[in-house]
């Protein structure tokens, strides 16, 4: 089967035409129909709600009472100093995780986040790596 190049040519959209001018979004068009009705729409979700329709209970509470976000206070472990190992880090998050210094919500994102460390490492010995194969061979 002959190879097909399906990349994009360089200054050539994908989508030449694009959206068409006018088009209005979804969302847009479906509120617009929906908010003459907005004060009765509410109404009867209340009394759904009240009637112990979950749905309609879930919906409300929701609206009242929005989700708790992740707090991003600072954490403090002691093994996450700049001269350690990032493997010496690793073990850090993990006894600060064990001793319940941190949570395991905080440990995760700080493993993320050395494991982003590491990613930006090898990128960077790797292109000085690069650097000196194509100096040495005149590329």
């Amino acid at each position: 089967m002959p190879r097909t190049d399906t990349t994009f040519k360089k200054g050539k959209s994908g989508n030449a035409k694009g959206r068409p001018k006018g088009i209005q979004d979804r969302r847009t068009a479906l509120r617009a129909l929906l908010e003459p009705h907005s004060e009765e729409l509410v109404q009867k979700a209340v009394e759904m709600a009240k009637e112990g329709d979950m749905g309609a209970l879930r919906l409300c509470i929701e609206r009242l009472i929005p989700p708790i976000k992740s707090k991003d206070d600072p954490v403090i472990v002691k093994g996450l100093k700049g001269d350690a190992s990032l493997v010496e880090q690793g073990q850090g998050i993990v006894n600060a995780t064990a001793a319940g210094e941190i949570t395991p919500a905080e440990a995760s994102t700080l493993i993320q986040a050395i494991a982003q460390q590491a990613r930006i490492i090898e990128i960077e010995e790797l292109e000085k790596r690069l650097a000196k194969l194509e100096q040495k061979y005149g590329v």
